[in-house]
C-alpha cells in the first residue's frame, strides 16, 4: 500500500509567510473555529493545519478559499489580499535581481516595505533610508562596512537598491511615511559638508510631500535617554493585518510580531511624536542644520 508523502516543511518562512499564517489563525479564532475543525473542513491532518498556520508549509489557492469560506471571510478586499500573500509569498519582486548583494533578512525587510500601507520610522543617528540622497547611503555604507569600503561593484548595488526602494512613493497608493529624526543625526559629517548639505536640502523637500511628515527630536528632550537604537512599524492596508515592528542593531534586524511587542513599540512612538518638535519647528531646526555648515 503506498504511503502520502509528507509536504516538505519550511524551514525558513519568509515575512509574508508568515503574516498570512498569522492571519489564518486569527480569523480561524475569531470564527470561533478549532485547529481540529479547520483540519477536517480541509480534510486533512491536523498536524498541516498547524504547520500552515506557523508558515512551515504553503497553502494551495483552494485550500484557502475553502478556509475562508468555512471562517465566513466575505470581505472580497481581504479575501483577495490573502490569495496575494498565499501566491507570492515566497517571491522577491524586484530585488531579486539583487539577491546575490542582499542579506535574506534585508530582503525580508523589502517585502514588507513594498507591501506596506504605512510606516513610522524612528532614527537616532542616520537620516532614514527612503529619505536619503545617493551621495548620502553611498557614505553610509561604506562607513557601515568598511572591509568593503573599496569595492566600488558592492557599495553601488547597495545605493541602487536604497534608490529602487523609493517607488513605494511611486506606487497608485504611495506609502504614507511618519519620520522623527534624532538631532543629532542633523550635525553629524556623513560624507563630507557638500554630502550631508545636499542631503539636509533633500529633507526639506521631501518633507512637502503630502504623504511625508517629517518631525525632529531635539537633543534635550529626555526621552533620548529611552532609546537604544532605530526602530519602525509597518502597518498594511487591511485592517485585519497586524503591525510589524523592525529594531535595527549593530549585527542584525529583529522583528516583532506579537501584538503585545509591537504595542510596546508603538506607545514609544506616541511618546516620541508628543516630544518631538511640530513639523514647522523640524524644518526651522533643519535649516538651522544647514547654515550651521555654510
Amino acid at each position: 500500500m503506498g504511503r502520502t508523502r509528507d509536504v516538505p516543511v519550511n524551514r525558513n518562512p519568509t515575512v509574508r509567510q508568515r503574516r498570512l499564517g498569522r492571519l489564518l489563525k486569527d480569523l480561524r479564532n475569531q470564527a470561533g473555529r478549532t485547529l481540529a475543525q479547520a483540519a477536517a473542513e480541509l480534510q486533512c491532518a491536523e498536524s498541516k493545519m498547524s504547520r500552515i498556520e506557523a508558515a512551515q508549509s504553503g497553502v494551495r489557492p483552494l485550500d484557502l478559499r475553502v478556509l475562508l469560506d468555512f471562517y465566513e471571510v466575505t470581505d472580497e478586499a481581504l479575501r483577495a489580499r490573502l490569495q496575494e500573500l498565499a501566491r507570492y509569498g515566497r517571491e522577491r519582486g524586484w530585488w531579486s535581481q539583487h539577491e546575490d548583494s542582499l542579506t535574506p533578512l534585508y530582503a525580508d525587510y523589502i517585502a514588507l516595505e513594498w507591501d506596506a500601507s504605512d510606516l513610522y520610522v524612528v532614527e537616532t543617528s542616520l537620516i532614514p533610508g527612503l529619505l536619503q540622497t545617493p551621495e548620502y547611503t553611498e557614505a553610509v555604507i561604506r562607513l557601515h562596512n568598511p572591509h568593503r569600503a573599496d569595492d566600488f561593484d558592492y557599495v553601488q548595488e547597495q545605493v541602487k537598491v536604497r534608490g529602487q526602494r523609493r517607488q513605494v512613493f511611486a506606487r497608485s497608493a504611495p506609502l504614507r511615511l511618519w519620520a522623527i529624526v534624532a538631532e543629532s543625526a542633523l550635525r553629524h559629517r556623513v560624507g563630507g559638508h557638500d554630502v550631508m548639505h545636499q542631503q539636509l536640502d533633500y529633507l526639506l523637500t521631501t518633507a512637502q510631500e503630502t504623504n511625508i511628515q517629517i518631525q525632529v527630536l531635539p537633543t534635550s528632550a529626555p526621552i533620548n535617554a529611552a532609546l537604544y537604537g532605530p526602530f519602525g512599524i509597518l502597518a498594511f492596508p487591511e485592517p485585519a493585518e497586524t503591525d510589524v515592528v523592525y529594531a535595527d542593531s549593530l549585527m542584525s534586524t529583529v522583528y516583532y510580531e506579537q501584538p503585545d511587542q509591537v504595542e510596546f513599540f508603538t506607545t514609544l512612538f506616541r511618546r516620541l511624536n508628543s516630544e518631538a518638535l511640530p513639523v514647522e519647528e523640524s524644518m526651522a531646526r533643519i535649516r538651522a542644520a544647514i547654515q550651521e555648515k555654510d
